[in-house]
């Protein structure tokens, strides 16, 4: 029987109206649940901190991120069930690093950080990945070598001081100064000079890179084999070295950044990451 072409059409509105719901967007089929999410952001953080702790405290707002991470690694046999609590020491840490080499990953791209690319491939059909954060591409900047995240701290530290920052070494530099004990080997770490600058300059330069994300202090010859000069490693950098990765977490935790873990001697500011900065 052919109905009328009114009726039609009203039959027609009524089907499309239960396919894609009142909003006119096609609607879910039945059953399907959206994956969840993990925040990069969150879970990096936590990797830096986390395994310098004395015990398993948690990195606040990262338990629920850092969970869906350690149960893919359990599900691929690199985890025991019994480390996945929402803390990422350093067994979870040591789990990443051995994921990262299962997918070809060497070097710094193995460092335990997990880094947006294995991050993504550990959550398909899993979890889906926010607030993600990448180093960028290597560049020169004042002589040396940096990545274009770290370029860009910089530049905004400057900005805040008033005044251009030189710099001594920077970043991807294996090998180089012996008293900088592998913190360079990897990205996001700079010593800057401080000749010409006065100890409430020093200070002031230390703020302004503290401020923007990087975990920075004043070096003096009492505290090493160096000249005085500014040592600074760019929080939640992925390409940091595993040295490096260890003074960011000390710098949260209120320490100074070196061996012997003495308080923290900087400038007291608001602890936070270059992108939390820039959403401030």
């Amino acid at each position: 029987m052919n109905l009328p072409s009114s009726a039609a059409a009203l039959l027609g509105a009524v089907l499309l109206t239960s396919l894609t719901g009142a909003s006119g967007a096609p609607a879910q089929a039945a059953g399907a649940k959206a994956l969840p999410s993990v925040n990069m952001e969150a879970t990096v953080k936590a990797a830096q901190i986390d395994p310098r702790r004395a015990g398993s405290a948690l990195t606040p707002g990262a338990k629920a991120s850092v969970l869906l991470v350690e149960r893919a690694l359990r599900d691929r046999n690199l985890l025991d069930a019994q480390w996945v609590d929402g803390h990422f020491g350093t067994t979870t840490v040591a789990a990443y690093a051995k994921y990262q080499k299962s997918l070809g990953y060497t070097g710094l791209d193995a460092n335990g950080l997990p880094g947006k690319t294995s991050l993504a491939k550990l959550g398909a059909g899993r979890f889906t990945v926010t607030r993600v954060i990448g180093p960028g591409a290597r560049v020169s900047t004042g002589g040396v070598i940096v990545n274009t995240r770290t370029r860009d701290m910089l530049a905004e530290a400057e900005r805040l001081l008033g005044r251009d920052l030189v710099l001594d070494q920077g970043s991807y530099n294996p090998g180089g100064d012996p008293t900088s004990a592998g913190t360079h080997d990897g990205g996001g770490v700079v010593d800057i000079s401080v000749e010409g600058m006065g100890p409430a300059a020093r200070t002031a330069a230390a703020r302004a890179l503290r401020r923007v994300g990087f975990a920075a202090w004043v070096r003096s010859p009492g505290q090493g084999d160096w000249p005085w000069h500014i040592h600074a490693a760019a929080i939640s950098d992925t390409d940091l070295s595993s040295q490096a990765q260890h003074q960011t977490g000390d710098y949260y935790l209120g320490l100074n950044g070196l061996a012997g873990r003495n308080p923290d001697d900087g400038p007291q500011v608001a602890i936070r990451t270059w992108e939390e900065y820039q959403r401030r």
